[in-house]
């Protein structure tokens, strides 16, 4: 058995808190959005040029203990490394032994798209080897096709990838998008992402399924225009982004815009309206896909 442990922090004392807690005998430390799932959600967005992204101001720091582990001595001694007045709250949780890779591989099955595309992790036959197959396993990037936003993007992709298209995938994380895009016929196709690990994901996922992706970081700017534009976000770096990916739509092109929940429509309508008219193509469990293309 292990001792799950989620302590309440800052985004001034996440980083510290974890260390302190690897260096007091943590097996493995991550920080999340305490508010993921809500709508005061905080997407971690670096805008181009930067070169971090700052933590949540209300940041959950999750660490895994062996079951012995003195969890109140060790969160305490914890708190004190890394500044803080007082102990912060803290829930334990106790995870039972388990061959955690077939439980993790239990809980990814092949997920159909539409007749035209699955996704298949790479343990699994593919249930129609006649359809657009993408190779793609779980990994330390969004994006594994299960996720209503990325199932949209997908539908989209399938309805209007022509042959030899260029797309542009803004935000790529796994690259599901951009592998999608070069399978359904797109020419050159690109991927940014903010998080080198993404890209290094994307980059790999890329080999799997034999497609030539041009990945890069958001801090390099791009010098190209696109006939398909695709980002699955949140709708807060959405507005951010409006310029910039209205630049990278060439005249006559199209974007795809998702991440945003359904009322959340017309607040990213008016931060793109100077380039393009939206609508909603498609909404699904409460979030909702834009299009538009470009004036």
């Amino acid at each position: 058995m292990w001792l799950s442990v989620a302590v309440a922090t800052d985004a001034d004392h996440a980083e510290a808190l974890s260390d302190a807690l690897l260096a007091l005998g943590a097996l493995s430390v991550s920080v999340e959005d305490a508010d993921a799932g809500t709508e005061r959600e905080m997407p971690q967005f670096g805008e181009p040029g930067s070169t971090s992204a700052p933590l949540w101001d209300r940041s959950r720091v999750l660490a895994l203990f062996d079951k012995h582990a003195d969890i109140p001595l060790l969160v305490a001694a914890a708190a004190g490394e890394a500044g803080l007045a007082a102990t912060p709250s803290y829930d334990v949780t106790e995870i039972a032994e388990q061959d955690w890779v077939r439980l993790t591989q239990s809980q990814f099955e092949p997920i159909r798209i539409n007749a035209r595309l699955w996704i298949v992790p790479s343990w699994h036959e593919a249930p129609d080897p006649d359809a657009i197959n993408l190779d793609l396993d779980p990994g330390l990037a969004f994006g594994t096709g299960s996720h209503p936003t990325t199932r949209l993007c997908l539908e989209w992709l399938c309805a209007h990838v022509q042959a030899g298209a260029s797309v542009l995938d803004y935000g790529c994380g796994s690259g599901i998008l951009a592998i999608a895009a070069a399978k359904l016929g797109g020419g050159c196709v690109a991927g940014v992402d903010i998080d080198d690990n993404a890209l290094a994901a994307a980059a790999d996922n890329a080999e799997r399924n034999r497609v030539t992706l041009q990945l890069s970081h958001s801090r390099h700017p791009l010098d190209m225009s696109f006939d398909i534009v695709v980002a699955n976000i949140l709708t807060n770096p959405l507005c951010v982004l409006a310029p910039l990916l209205a630049e990278r739509t060439r005249p006559g092109g199209r974007i795809a815009l998702s991440g945003i929940l359904s009322t959340q429509v017309e607040q990213v309508r008016q931060a793109y309206r100077p380039a393009f008219d939206l609508t909603v193509w498609a909404e699904r469990e409460g979030w909702s896909l834009l299009e538009g293309v470009r004036k």
